[in-house]
């Protein structure tokens, strides 16, 4: 045997080679392949640490423009069918713009591994680790740019039925994200050996294998909920359903708001009859009332015949008019029995999505889809976090897309809220889309321990306990009523106290590694030799 036949085990067990481009362009379509299967409507969320792995084993010790090139090959494989539902009204353009953009944080993030492969080279044990401070960080980037961010397609929302999401308890999103990714780095680490030099490669893959086991484990260990005040309260969501989905659904709004006021009569009905008990509070959905109710005598007055009705106040998804010329509202507006509209109990949605309720830059928006002008009136975000005092209990209102960022759930914890409310329209979209949501509100109510619901207008709705079971889901694009005792939250978890820190911390870990692999890098580019 020559001096190089001997060598070469020795220089592939190292890892001093990339894997052969052949591999690594089908590993990173897998990549995106399988990440894109963990999420709902498929849910097989065991698929979401591999996604990780593959990519990870594909831009290793790779040149960081093919690493880029890789991890934008995963993005677009996720993204491009993960979003898919953007597509169904507005055309192709904008789906693939949204898709393109978000695959490049993905192709940022291969370059951010192939960049630390030193690290991971020389500190085998800390591969794991890398990987999964690299995810956090990324999604922190991509979570907040460009226009405030679009969080969709997180790794933590495709855990809502896996052991890990206990874990949002303790550190939010951002540490699901991250045991996820460092189970895929272990899946990595494990694999990235070679396997000629057996038996005893068996032994540091068995001991991988048992610390991905403890993480799983981890997960169900930890404690979901916090200290209840040991009230209930009886809540009803009303699915009032649509004439017809797409775009414009709302060019049927007194329609959509006369299912919504019928529902509630009929609710009323069978509390009268005694088939239902009554509900403390009544949920209604995003755009329940496209027609503003406290400017149109007609429709306020027919939410006051429901409300009346049911004999409860109804949390109403309306569009209100102003403050300012051209402009409205995208708001959660408690109406009362007997009097009518509560003004001091009113949300105004704080993120408008961009695009789709304002048009940033429109004169250039323009000129990509012309269906930036069905966005007559730019939507205004208001100041202050959806706390609504009901009177039976105190809601924490999010709406819509709002739900997948972290600090605005939260701003409705800390201020109080014993039960989380999330008012959405799905009309424009589809059931994959409803599913993904209600994934977010599982994860929601166990990182800040309050029992939560999703009201749609088409579906999918439902009730969440504290620990991320769903209670009573309904169907899409139909008419339903759902009528639940729901466990009023008291305290704090830590993850609800903890806030962004964790996220801060597991970010700031991404950006010494990258530093410590420049570093590295460095040294072997001045060493002698």
């Amino acid at each position: 045997m020559t001096t190089l036949e001997q060598e070469q085990p020795r220089t592939i067990a190292e890892g001093a080679r990339p894997l052969p481009l052949t591999l690594a362009v089908p590993a990173a379509v897998l990549a995106g392949m399988a990440l894109l299967l963990a999420f709902p409507p498929y849910g097989w969320w065991p698929l979401a640490p591999v996604g990780v792995a593959l990519l990870a084993a594909a831009v290793h010790r790779r040149r960081l423009r093919a690493s880029a090139g890789l991890g934008f090959l995963t993005g677009v494989a996720l993204f491009a069918p993960l979003l898919e539902w953007t597509n169904l009204h507005t055309g192709y353009l904008p789906w693939a713009l949204l898709s393109l953009l978000q695959a490049a944080y993905l192709a940022l993030l291969g370059a951010a591994t192939a960049w630390v492969s030193p690290l991971a080279d020389r500190h085998r044990a800390a591969w794991p680790l890398l990987t999964g401070v690299l995810w956090v960080g990324q999604e922190a980037l991509r979570d907040r740019t460009p226009f405030g961010g679009f969080p969709w397609g997180r790794l933590a929302f495709s855990q809502d039925t896996s052991p890990l999401l206990k874990l949002a308890a303790l550190g939010g999103a951002p540490l699901v994200t991250f045991a996820v990714a460092v189970a895929g780095g272990l899946l990595v680490t494990a694999a990235w050996r070679d396997w000629r030099r057996a038996p005893g490669q068996w032994r540091p893959v068995a001991g991988l294998t048992a610390a991905l086991v403890a993480l799983l484990a981890a997960g169900t260990a930890v404690p979901t909920g916090v200290r209840g005040a040991g009230d209930t309260v009886t809540v009803a969501i009303v699915q009032g359903n649509v004439p017809r989905l797409g775009l414009d659904f709302n060019a049927q709004r007194q329609a959509v708001l006369n299912n919504h006021v019928d529902a509630t009569l009929e609710l009323a009905r069978r509390v009268a009859e005694g088939g239902q008990d009554r509900p403390d509070v009544v949920v209604w959905p995003e755009n329940s009332s496209d027609i503003d109710p406290l400017r149109n005598p007609g429709a306020g007055e027919r939410i006051s015949q429901a409300a009346d009705a049911i004999g409860a106040p109804i949390l109403v998804g309306a569009v209100l008019v102003g403050p300012g010329q051209g402009e409205v509202r995208n708001a959660g507006l408690l109406w009362r029995p007997g009097t009518g509209p509560d003004l001091d109990q009113v949300y105004t949605k704080r993120h408008p999505v961009p695009f789709a309720e304002y048009v940033p830059l429109r004169s250039i928006a323009r000129k990509v889809s012309s269906q930036v002008d069905r966005v007559r009136s730019d939507f205004v975000p208001g100041d202050r976090p959806g706390v609504l005092n009901t009177g039976p209990a105190v809601l924490g209102d999010v709406i819509c897309f709002e739900v997948a960022y972290d600090g605005i759930v939260r701003d409705t914890v800390t201020g109080g809220a014993q039960l989380l409310v999330v008012q959405t329209n799905n009309a424009t979209f589809d059931v994959a889309e409803a599913r993904q949501q209600l994934a977010m509100v599982r994860l929601r109510a166990v990182e800040h321990g309050r029992a939560a619901l999703m009201a749609s207008t088409v579906g999918v709705s439902g009730f969440v306990t504290p620990d991320g079971r769903v209670d009573g889901a309904t169907g899409f694009n139909t008419a339903a009523v759902v009528v639940r005792q729901m466990e009023l939250g008291d305290g704090r978890t830590p993850a609800t106290t903890a806030g962004v820190w964790p996220e801060v911390a597991l970010t700031a870990l991404a950006v010494a590694a990258l530093a410590g692999a420049a570093v590295l890098r460095r040294r072997r580019e001045v060493a002698p030799g």
